[in-house]
C-alpha cells in the first residue's frame, strides 16, 4: 500500500518533499500523515501551541504546507476580495496577502460555507487557488512568494435551485489540475487544465444537479483513476483523457464528501448526503457493482477515513462511527459531540477530528473497540480539516475576540 501511495505523490507532485502536505487529503489523497509521522494528543487555547496567526477574512480551506510556507485562502466580505495568505512554516508569520478577486462575490451561500473553502494545490514550484467569483469558477497561479503567474475561468458555476455557494478542492494529477463544478447548468463537469497554461486539456460531462464532491486519484484494479461520488451514481474516469472508464448507479443526489480506496481489497467507498444519507462500497473490477449499502453513517459534509481495511466516519451530529469495509458490518458507534463538518485524519494510530465548536476528538484506530485519548478545544469554530507535518497539527479555527469573530492558523506542537 506503501509504494502505490508514493506512486501517487511522485507523479502527482514532482517536487515536493515526503513531508509536504501539497493538497487536499495530503500526498496519499486518503488524508494520512506519512508514514512515522507523529502529532500531539493535548493542547489547549493556553498550552501546546507553537505559534497561532491571525488571519485576515474568512476561509474554510485547509493549510497545504510545502518547504518553508504555507498556504490558505481567504475571502474578506467587507472588502469584497478573496486572497492567498502565504505563511512562515516555522514561526507562522503572515508574510504575503495576495487579491485574486475583488468584488463578484455571490450574492447567496450556505450559512456554512464561505467564499473560500476550497483548499488550495502547491506542486513545489506554483500554488494554484480556486475560487468562485461572478457565477464562474477560476484558478489563479502563483509563485511560492505568493505573486500571480496566470488566472484562467474554468467554467459557469451558477446555481438555480440550490444557492448554497462552492466547496470542491482542486487537484493535482501529472501534469494537470482537475476541478469538479456540478450544478444545475450546461457547464456542469469535471475539468482538468494544464498546470503550465492554463488551457483546458478535458472535459467529462456530469449531470446538471447541484452537488460538491472533490475527485480524487485513487488506485483499483492495478489502474489510477479518477473516482467520485455525486448525482447518485458513482464513476471512475481516466485522469489523462477524462474518459469514463466506469459509472455506476448508487450514492444519492448531493455528496460533499471525497471517496476512499481499498487498494488491496479493490473497494472504492462512498457517502453522503441529501436528501438521503448512506455508506456504500462498490467493487473496482468487473461490473463495478456495489457491495454493501447502509443509511448509516450521515456523513454528509465530511469525507470517511480508510485504515487497515476499517472505515472509520464521523456523522454530522457527531456520533463516530467504524465499519468494516468489506462488508459494512458496523464495528462499533460512540455518541461525541457535533456539529461535525470537518474530516478525521489518521496520525500514527489515531483518529483526529474536529466538531465546529472547535473540539478535536483523538481516539485510536481500533475497530474492536472506541479508545478515546484526548478531547482538547482550541477556539470557538472549526470546519476545516487540520494538517499533520513536521510533528505538529496546522490547524484554523476561530474565536471571538472584543466581540468579533477572529481566525488564526496555529502549529500545535513545540
Amino acid at each position: 500500500m506503501r509504494s502505490v501511495w508514493f506512486l501517487i505523490a511522485l507523479v502527482c507532485f514532482g517536487s515536493t518533499r515526503g513531508e509536504d502536505w501539497p493538497q487536499w487529503r495530503g500526498p496519499s489523497g486518503q488524508n494520512h500523515a506519512a508514514e512515522g509521522a507523529t502529532a500531539p494528543d493535548n493542547w489547549s487555547d493556553d498550552s501546546g501551541l507553537a505559534w497561532s496567526t491571525p488571519l485576515p477574512g474568512r476561509g474554510h480551506s485547509s493549510p497545504v504546507v510545502v518547504g518553508q510556507r504555507i498556504y490558505l485562502t481567504t475571502c474578506d466580505e467587507q472588502a469584497q476580495t478573496q486572497s492567498l495568505l502565504v505563511l512562515d512554516r516555522q514561526s507562522g508569520e503572515l508574510l504575503q496577502q495576495t487579491v485574486a478577486h475583488r468584488g463578484k462575490l455571490a450574492q447567496r451561500i450556505h450559512g456554512n460555507n464561505t467564499h473560500a473553502s476550497p483548499t488550495a494545490a502547491c506542486d513545489g514550484q506554483h500554488v494554484y487557488a480556486l475560487f468562485h467569483n461572478n457565477l464562474e469558477c477560476w484558478v489563479t497561479k502563483f509563485d511560492l512568494d505568493g505573486q500571480q503567474v496566470w488566472q484562467k475561468r474554468v467554467a459557469e458555476f451558477s446555481p438555480r435551485r440550490f444557492q448554497f455557494g462552492f466547496g470542491s478542492s482542486p487537484i493535482m494529477v501529472g501534469n494537470l489540475l482537475v476541478v469538479s463544478t456540478e450544478y444545475d447548468g450546461p457547464e456542469s463537469g469535471v475539468y482538468a487544465i494544464d498546470r503550465g497554461t492554463g488551457e483546458q486539456v478535458w472535459r467529462a460531462e456530469r449531470p446538471e444537479s447541484l452537488s460538491f464532491s472533490t475527485p480524487i486519484p485513487a488506485m483499483l484494479d492495478g489502474e489510477r483513476q479518477l473516482v467520485m461520488s455525486g448525482n447518485d451514481k458513482l464513476a471512475g474516469y481516466d485522469p489523462q483523457t477524462g474518459q469514463v472508464l466506469w459509472s455506476t448507479s448508487g450514492s444519492t443526489k448531493a455528496t460533499c464528501g471525497t471517496m476512499v480506496w481499498d487498494a488491496e481489497r479493490n473497494l472504492a467507498f462512498a457517502s453522503g448526503g441529501y436528501p438521503g444519507s448512506f455508506a456504500l462500497a462498490v467493487r473496482g473490477d468487473g461490473d463495478h457493482e456495489v457491495v454493501w449499502e447502509e443509511s448509516q453513517p450521515r456523513c454528509y459534509e465530511q469525507s470517511m477515513l480508510l485504515v487497515d481495511g476499517y472505515l472509520y466516519a464521523l456523522a454530522d451530529n457527531g456520533i463516530a462511527y467504524c465499519l468494516r469495509g468489506e462488508d459494512g458490518e458496523m464495528m462499533w458507534r460512540e455518541r461525541l459531540d457535533g456539529p461535525v463538518s470537518s474530516s478525521p485524519l489518521y496520525v500514527d494510530g489515531k483518529v483526529y477530528v474536529t466538531n465546529e465548536e472547535g473540539i478535536t476528538f483523538v481516539f485510536r484506530a481500533n475497530h474492536e473497540n472506541f479508545e478515546l485519548f484526548a478531547k482538547n478545544k482550541l477556539g470557538d469554530e472549526c470546519f476545516a480539516t487540520p494538517t499533520p507535518v513536521d510533528g505538529r497539527l496546522y490547524h484554523r479555527y476561530a474565536k471571538s475576540v472584543d466581540g468579533k469573530r477572529q481566525e488564526y492558523l496555529a502549529a500545535i506542537g513545540e
